[in-house]
């Protein structure tokens, strides 16, 4: 148990790095265009490209782990993430910023994929739900100090400062991963799938710069179509690579395990929902409401308070329920907070707004861990790496959809009152979308068994249960 608990707390590091950094950016955006000379829109792209490069290297993490070591990759990452960073501190201009976030996601797309599996593959199954409830814990940390910190830093200093707040922690992380993580590797790797990597690859990236650079930013709107169709099309391509090599880079297969198959796909349209409040909510409050970026911050903080709060609760509901119950009706109930906070005015107290972003963040991350450990209840250890890469994929993708829908919400609702400077009434439509969209995964939740994943939630079977009613009844003795 003691493991259990040790190892989630290294990773913790990364994911407390990462996390920090995204809340502080999303906290940071409308200065930091400011700084830049560039639409504030525009700085989607800072939290798309992030999204995007994880997305485009994560397929190959588990396989680069598998080949060179969990702990080798897992340093290397960290580096990586911490020289991102740097430039970014440095960049003088919208295409500068956008290519160091993209570095930044490369050394990502290790960190965390990387540390997660050394966890899956070192903790019991009926464990599971508890280690990834402790590198969550500290992780959630950082959303919850994140807006302060790069509100402070932001509104009384420079925000460049923002991003050197990351050498330190990974510091950390290199010194524990060091110390404490096994060189977790496989004996018989297969050989890279390289033609896999880039269909996916190029057709991720080029699909993903398309949608989001859409709106005449950074480039011409004929290379943002032209960037959609070619990135359909490397995907398709890349589907029917996968249904004939023996060992894809992204294993579609996995996704006939039922539990799997909701997981990730009923998860990511949870999460296209939440990946838009990072960009949507910071712009509404300081662009719409006028406040300044530290305010921001004290608000926005609030629903990471409520996640960190639910952590310790998660596991006990999840075992009183079962996850079809829970996942199911939770999905509403989150989505319907996600959708209040478009009903907040300039004139809205700011203890309403803190109550409603704590109390939804309390749900909101009551499915992440359910989605989380039911992704992986019935997967084998050994195609644990394969499992891990597609889900991250799939989260990644998701999230950077999240800001995407969200910023075409908003621009069309700008257009339509006018096309002016933003304000308070333009942002009510794209969280009533994404929140809409959100809900609509509690369809996908619902298809599960009821006893869908019992042995990591540790929610008796529906047979279990009749058993023990019937050997009640007819007083029989339980084997």
């Amino acid at each position: 148990m003691q493991r259990a608990k040790l190892l989630p707390l290294i990773v913790a590091c990364a994911l407390f790095m990462e996390n920090t950094d995204s809340t502080v950016i999303a906290t940071s955006l409308p200065v930091i265009a400011t700084a830049l000379g560039e639409d504030p829109i525009a700085l989607k792209l800072a939290l798309t490209s992030y999204l995007v490069s994880l997305a485009v290297f994560i397929p190959i993490s588990g396989w680069m782990a598998d080949r060179f070591g969990a702990r080798t990759i897992f340093r290397a990452a960290l580096v990586v993430f911490m020289l991102g960073s740097v430039m970014c501190a440095m960049a003088n201009s919208l295409g500068a910023f956008v290519g160091a976030r993209f570095l930044q996601g490369m050394g990502g797309a290790m960190m965390v994929p990387v540390g997660r599996l050394v966890i899956l593959r070192s903790v019991e199954k009926s464990q599971i739900v508890g280690a990834l409830a402790y590198l969550t814990v500290p992780a959630l940390v950082g959303p919850v100090v994140g807006p302060v910190i790069g509100g402070f830093i932001t509104t009384y200093f420079d925000w460049r400062w923002i991003f050197f707040i990351n050498l330190p922690i990974g510091l950390l992380g290199i010194v524990l991963a060091t110390k404490f993580f096994e060189d977790i590797r496989e004996e018989d790797v297969p050989p890279l799938d390289i033609r896999g990597f880039l269909l996916s690859s190029s057709g991720l990236a080029t699909l993903m710069l398309g949608l989001a650079s859409g709106g005449r930013h950074l480039v011409p709107e004929w290379v943002s179509y032209g960037c959609v169709a070619f990135g359909v099309l490397a995907l398709y391509g890349y589907w029917r690579h996968a249904r004939r090599t023996a060992h894809p880079v992204l294993d579609l297969s996995l996704l006939r395990i039922p539990t799997y198959n909701v997981g990730v796909i009923g998860g990511s349209l949870f999460r296209i929902g939440i990946g838009a409040i990072p960009f949507l909510l910071p712009l509404m409050l300081q662009l719409g409401f006028g406040l300044n970026a530290l305010q921001s911050g004290l608000i926005t903080f609030a629903s990471a308070a409520g996640a960190l709060l639910m952590k310790t609760l998660a596991k006990r509901i999840l075992a009183r329920f079962g996850f079809r119950r829970v996942l199911t009706v939770n999905a509403v109930v989150g989505s319907i907070f996600l959708a209040a906070s478009g009903l907040f005015t300039p004139l809205t107290p700011h203890w309403l707004m803190l109550s409603v972003l704590l109390i939804g963040g309390c749900f909101r991350s009551l499915q992440f861990t359910g989605i989380n450990a039911l992704s992986y209840a019935d997967v084998s250890n050994r195609a644990m790496s394969s499992a891990t890469s597609l889900s991250s994929v799939a989260q990644q993708l998701s999230l950077s959809l999240g800001v995407t829908v969200g910023a075409f919400a908003l621009e069309a609702a700008n257009l339509y009152n006018g096309g002016r400077e933003l304000g308070a009434g333009d942002f009510w439509p794209a969280f009533v979308l994404v929140g809409l969209i959100s809900a609509s995964s509690a369809l996908w939740m619902a298809r599960l068994a009821p006893d869908a994943g019992a042995e990591v939630s540790g929610h008796a079977p529906v047979s279990a249960r009749k058993v023990t009613a019937s050997a009640i009844a007819d007083h029989r003795p339980l084997e």
